[in-house]
Protein backbone atom coordinates (compact mmCIF):
# COMPACT_ATOMS: atom_id res chain seq x y z
CA UNK A 1 0.00 0.00 0.00
CA UNK A 2 2.80 2.39 0.87
CA UNK A 3 4.64 1.76 -2.41
CA UNK A 4 1.42 2.48 -4.35
CA UNK A 5 1.02 5.77 -2.50
CA UNK A 6 4.65 6.69 -3.22
CA UNK A 7 4.22 5.84 -6.90
CA UNK A 8 1.07 7.94 -7.09
CA UNK A 9 2.80 10.88 -5.35
CA UNK A 10 5.75 10.60 -7.74
CA UNK A 11 3.40 10.63 -10.74
CA UNK A 12 1.62 13.69 -9.36
CA UNK A 13 4.95 15.42 -8.79
CA UNK A 14 6.10 14.65 -12.34
CA UNK A 15 2.74 15.75 -13.76
CA UNK A 16 2.97 19.06 -11.88
CA UNK A 17 6.54 19.62 -13.07
CA UNK A 18 5.50 18.83 -16.64
CA UNK A 19 2.60 21.31 -16.43
CA UNK A 20 4.89 24.02 -15.08
CA UNK A 21 7.49 23.33 -17.76
CA UNK A 22 4.89 23.42 -20.54
CA UNK A 23 3.36 26.62 -19.19
CA UNK A 24 6.83 28.16 -18.86
CA UNK A 25 7.56 27.37 -22.51
CA UNK A 26 4.27 28.95 -23.60
CA UNK A 27 4.88 32.04 -21.49
CA UNK A 28 8.45 32.37 -22.78
CA UNK A 29 7.15 32.19 -26.35
CA UNK A 30 4.49 34.80 -25.55
CA UNK A 31 7.11 37.10 -24.01
CA UNK A 32 9.29 36.72 -27.10
CA UNK A 33 6.35 37.53 -29.39
CA UNK A 34 5.49 40.63 -27.35
CA UNK A 35 9.14 41.72 -27.46
CA UNK A 36 9.12 41.25 -31.22
CA UNK A 37 5.94 43.31 -31.59
CA UNK A 38 7.49 46.02 -29.47
CA UNK A 39 10.60 46.02 -31.67
CA UNK A 40 8.46 46.29 -34.81
CA UNK A 41 6.45 49.25 -33.57
CA UNK A 42 8.61 51.57 -31.46
CA UNK A 43 6.86 54.31 -29.51
CA UNK A 44 6.80 57.66 -31.32
CA UNK A 45 8.47 59.59 -28.49
CA UNK A 46 11.40 62.00 -28.88
CA UNK A 47 13.30 60.38 -25.99
CA UNK A 48 15.34 57.28 -26.95
CA UNK A 49 15.00 54.02 -25.06
CA UNK A 50 11.42 54.38 -23.86
CA UNK A 51 9.28 51.29 -24.42
CA UNK A 52 6.00 49.96 -23.09
CA UNK A 53 7.54 46.76 -21.73
CA UNK A 54 4.95 44.40 -23.16
CA UNK A 55 6.92 41.33 -22.06
CA UNK A 56 6.51 42.52 -18.48
CA UNK A 57 2.89 41.31 -18.70
CA UNK A 58 4.08 37.75 -19.09
CA UNK A 59 6.78 38.00 -16.44
CA UNK A 60 4.35 39.45 -13.92
CA UNK A 61 1.82 36.69 -14.56
CA UNK A 62 4.61 34.11 -14.28
CA UNK A 63 5.62 35.50 -10.88
CA UNK A 64 2.04 35.22 -9.64
CA UNK A 65 1.34 31.78 -11.11
CA UNK A 66 4.65 29.94 -11.17
CA UNK A 67 6.94 31.66 -8.69
CA UNK A 68 10.34 33.29 -8.95
CA UNK A 69 12.36 30.38 -10.33
CA UNK A 70 10.15 29.85 -13.36
CA UNK A 71 9.56 33.58 -13.95
CA UNK A 72 13.31 34.22 -13.77
CA UNK A 73 13.99 31.44 -16.29
CA UNK A 74 11.27 32.72 -18.64
CA UNK A 75 12.73 36.22 -18.41
CA UNK A 76 16.28 35.02 -19.12
CA UNK A 77 15.17 32.90 -22.08
CA UNK A 78 13.24 35.85 -23.50
CA UNK A 79 16.12 38.28 -23.06
CA UNK A 80 18.69 35.90 -24.52
CA UNK A 81 16.64 34.90 -27.57
CA UNK A 82 15.32 38.37 -28.38
CA UNK A 83 18.82 39.75 -27.88
CA UNK A 84 20.18 37.29 -30.41
CA UNK A 85 17.34 37.90 -32.85
CA UNK A 86 16.63 41.63 -32.62
CA UNK A 87 18.93 43.79 -30.50
CA UNK A 88 22.42 42.33 -30.65
CA UNK A 89 24.97 41.92 -27.87
CA UNK A 90 24.72 45.38 -26.31
CA UNK A 91 20.94 45.44 -26.52
CA UNK A 92 20.83 42.06 -24.80
CA UNK A 93 23.27 43.26 -22.14
CA UNK A 94 21.18 46.32 -21.33
CA UNK A 95 17.99 44.29 -21.40
CA UNK A 96 19.52 41.62 -19.17
CA UNK A 97 20.63 44.18 -16.57
CA UNK A 98 17.22 45.84 -16.55
CA UNK A 99 15.31 42.56 -16.66
CA UNK A 100 17.21 40.98 -13.77
CA UNK A 101 16.87 44.02 -11.51
CA UNK A 102 13.23 44.35 -12.48
CA UNK A 103 12.26 40.76 -11.73
CA UNK A 104 14.09 40.80 -8.39
CA UNK A 105 12.31 44.00 -7.34
CA UNK A 106 8.93 42.72 -8.53
CA UNK A 107 9.31 39.41 -6.74
CA UNK A 108 10.44 41.00 -3.47
CA UNK A 109 7.47 43.37 -3.55
CA UNK A 110 5.14 40.49 -4.43
CA UNK A 111 6.40 38.48 -1.45
CA UNK A 112 5.60 41.32 0.98
CA UNK A 113 1.91 41.14 0.05
CA UNK A 114 1.65 44.92 0.49
CA UNK A 115 1.45 45.92 -3.16
CA UNK A 116 -1.06 45.41 -5.93
CA UNK A 117 -0.12 43.95 -9.29
CA UNK A 118 -0.15 47.48 -10.70
CA UNK A 119 2.23 48.76 -8.01
CA UNK A 120 4.55 45.83 -8.50
CA UNK A 121 4.56 46.38 -12.25
CA UNK A 122 5.27 50.09 -11.80
CA UNK A 123 8.24 49.33 -9.56
CA UNK A 124 9.43 46.76 -12.10
CA UNK A 125 9.30 49.34 -14.90
CA UNK A 126 11.34 51.82 -12.88
CA UNK A 127 13.82 49.13 -11.82
CA UNK A 128 14.24 47.99 -15.42
CA UNK A 129 15.12 51.52 -16.52
CA UNK A 130 17.46 51.96 -13.56
CA UNK A 131 19.26 48.69 -14.33
CA UNK A 132 19.78 49.72 -17.93
CA UNK A 133 20.99 53.16 -16.94
CA UNK A 134 23.48 51.77 -14.40
CA UNK A 135 24.78 49.43 -17.09
CA UNK A 136 25.18 52.35 -19.50
CA UNK A 137 27.09 54.31 -16.84
CA UNK A 138 29.44 51.37 -16.30
CA UNK A 139 29.99 50.66 -20.00
CA UNK A 140 30.54 54.31 -20.90
CA UNK A 141 32.36 55.17 -17.67
CA UNK A 142 30.18 58.23 -17.29
CA UNK A 143 28.09 58.78 -14.15
CA UNK A 144 26.56 61.90 -15.75
CA UNK A 145 24.23 59.59 -17.65
CA UNK A 146 22.29 59.21 -14.40
CA UNK A 147 20.81 62.65 -15.07
CA UNK A 148 18.66 60.84 -17.66
CA UNK A 149 17.03 58.89 -14.82
CA UNK A 150 14.48 61.65 -14.10
CA UNK A 151 12.96 61.11 -17.55
CA UNK A 152 13.22 57.32 -17.33
CA UNK A 153 11.65 57.35 -13.86
CA UNK A 154 8.41 58.81 -15.16
CA UNK A 155 8.50 56.69 -18.31
CA UNK A 156 8.99 53.54 -16.22
CA UNK A 157 6.19 54.53 -13.86
CA UNK A 158 3.78 55.25 -16.70
CA UNK A 159 4.49 52.12 -18.69
CA UNK A 160 4.62 50.03 -15.51
CA UNK A 161 1.19 51.25 -14.43
CA UNK A 162 -0.27 50.61 -17.88
CA UNK A 163 1.22 47.12 -18.13
CA UNK A 164 0.16 46.38 -14.54
CA UNK A 165 -3.45 47.25 -15.32
CA UNK A 166 -3.39 45.05 -18.43
CA UNK A 167 -1.68 42.23 -16.51
CA UNK A 168 -4.32 42.47 -13.76
CA UNK A 169 -7.15 41.98 -16.26
CA UNK A 170 -5.34 39.25 -18.18
CA UNK A 171 -4.50 37.45 -14.94
CA UNK A 172 -8.17 37.51 -13.94
CA UNK A 173 -9.22 36.02 -17.28
CA UNK A 174 -6.76 33.10 -17.10
CA UNK A 175 -7.91 30.97 -14.15
CA UNK A 176 -6.98 27.81 -16.06
CA UNK A 177 -3.31 28.71 -15.58
CA UNK A 178 -3.48 27.92 -11.88
CA UNK A 179 -0.95 25.23 -11.09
Amino acid sequence: MSSQANTKNERNTYALRTKKLALSAILAAMAMILSYIEALFPLPVPVPGIKLGLANLVILIAIYRLGFKYAFTINCVRIFTTGLLFTGLFGALYSFAGGILSIIVMFLLYKTGWFSMVGISMAGGVAHNLGQLITACIIMSNIKLMSYFAILLFAGMGSGILMGIVAYFVYGKLPHLKI
